[in-house]
């Protein structure tokens, strides 16, 4: 399914959501033309929304001891940043090809805007989402399973050419969370994942991409 999403006069930011499990190399090389197709002005900017069936994948810091059972699921190596993170049934994906030379060419506050996005979802379900110093993604308080307990409910790791984004965000909506196990998730092994299933939010995957698009409207479209 595709929509169309307004920018400005002239720039249109294209929403695809598929329907269907997408194998990863697939959605690499997809993302990897359309990156190219867009940095020649042939094509509008992307916001992919999808899911993949379990694997794992291992980011450019990647550390082999993080890889705690590589028979679990298959392996893809990424050209994201990060380390080793986990996809699944469950689990919305969002790719987010975007072209910074309209925006503002600063990374850091493309991830920061990336993170607030997210958050902003997460607040509509009433989850309270926040970024901890040092850790990557977007956390949970759990003080129900002991002081300072913190939960990752989203990962984040994009890769930038010629300032054109591609990767981007993953939410837990209902994944199996024994899946993580066979990981150390982006190499931080003293706190846990959740997932608004965990949390007690039952809420389909269309609900949530609802929500996406209304912030990030707000967000990356604002006037």
């Amino acid at each position: 399914m595709h929509q169309n999403f307004k920018r400005n006069d002239d720039i249109f930011v294209e929403w695809l959501i598929s329907d269907k499990k997408i194998d990863y190399q697939s959605a690499i090389d997809f993302m990897q033309k359309r990156v190219e197709a867009i940095k020649q002005g042939k094509a509008k900017e992307l916001i992919w929304l999808l899911e993949h069936p379990p694997l794992y994948t291992a980011g450019t810091s990647a550390k082999e001891k993080d890889l705690l059972n590589p028979n679990k699921f298959e392996i893809f190596q990424s050209s994201r940043g990060g380390q080793y993170t986990y996809h699944g049934t469950g689990q919305r994906v969002i790719y987010v090809m975007l072209d910074l030379n309209k925006r503002k060419k600063d990374i850091r506050l493309f991830v920061k805007m990336l993170e607030t996005w997210v958050i902003n979802t997460l607040s509509a379900f009433n989850i309270k989402g926040e970024i901890k110093e040092g850790r990557i993604g977007v956390w949970v308080e759990r003080p129900e399973k002991g002081i300072n307990s913190e939960e990752k409910i989203a990962a984040i790791g994009v890769r930038i050419s010629k300032w054109v984004s591609f990767h981007g965000i993953s939410i837990n909506i209902s994944p199996d969370l024994s899946h993580y196990n066979g990981i150390v998730p982006c190499g931080i092994n003293n706190h846990g994942v959740t997932s608004f299933e965990d949390l007690g939010h039952l809420t389909s995957m269309e609900q949530v991409d609802i929500i996406l698009r209304e912030e990030f409207e707000k967000i990356f479209e604002a006037k």
